[in-house]
């Protein structure tokens, strides 16, 4: 049967929206595996596919390229949140994800803002291996760890070029202190309200962004003193704003764009 899908970025990090609303869900690991090549299918860094819900104006669920699943996308969910947003002539919207309910809104200038709940702390939320204190882990470097859904560990350093991401990355990532991996973020604090942040992505690589890595680092730089309540996260493809009081959830306003949408036929040949 066609797949139709939808083919967007925020701020070079890249996503593909499935819509499956009155449909069964189609996705697979394996077909999520087939459509993230970026040789031989759409390639992208998650996929999101959207389906009805009770309580909300969809549910979303999210893939990883590599075909795991994953709790929060904070690209994805904001693509997904503009493309609803724009079909009912609305400016405000909930959609559900296994992190819960998330309201999400268009602002004045067109960025997407996004209430991504609360983060976790507890070493068994994010998780880790052992009890530990998750604001200073026990690995070189001193990072700390946080769960948006999904499991963050920040490292902060003086020269962002200096860190081999390509090389580190894999390797933080699968440290058996992470029994599910882990994202790994390297932060160089320019001020207080700035941050530059390079990021090696559970079961993906090296993205241009991350809606939910940006807000696993500034999380973990406000509550280690480090930066104020409204942190301008510049990535490789561009900066979005995460906002935290430190207490309650994490807000993430950005901006998304659609690249070009498509069908794909059983035989994973494409027509635009």
């Amino acid at each position: 049967m066609p797949l139709s899908f939808h083919k967007m970025h925020a701020n070079g990090d890249d996503f593909v929206i499935v819509d499956s609303r009155n449909s069964a869900n189609p996705m697979t690991s394996a077909l999520a595996q087939r459509l993230g090549d970026r040789h031989r299918g759409i390639g992208f860094n998650q996929l999101a596919v959207v389906l009805d819900c009770d309580d909300a104006a969809a549910r979303l669920m999210f893939w990883n390229a590599d075909g795991s699943t994953l709790d929060a996308c904070g690209s994805a969910t904001r693509g997904a949140a503009d493309r609803l947003m724009r079909e009912s002539n609305v400016t405000s919207i909930a959609l559900r994800t296994n992190r819960g309910l998330l309201t999400c809104e268009r602002t004045s200038s067109g960025a997407i803002s996004v209430n991504m709940g609360e983060p976790l702390f507890g070493w068994s939320d994010i998780p880790l291996a052992l009890e530990l204190d998750t604001a200073v882990l026990p690995l070189a470097g001193d990072p700390a760890a946080t769960s948006m859904g999904n499991p963050h560990c920040t490292y902060f350093v003086d020269d962002l070029t200096a860190v081999d991401i390509a090389t580190l990355g894999p390797t933080i990532e699968t440290n058996p202190l992470f029994p599910l991996k882990t994202n790994v973020h390297f932060v160089q604090i320019i001020n207080r309200k700035h941050i530059r942040l390079r990021i090696w992505e559970r079961g993906g690589g090296i993205p241009l962004g991350s809606g939910s890595c940006s807000c696993g680092a500034a999380v973990n730089g406000i509550r280690r003193g480090l930066l104020d309540h409204c942190v301008e996260v510049e990535c490789d493809g561009g900066t979005v704003t995460v906002r935290w009081d430190g207490v309650g959830p994490v807000f993430l306003i950005g901006p998304v764009e659609t690249t070009f949408s498509g069908t794909v036929h059983d035989s994973l040949s494409f027509r635009l």
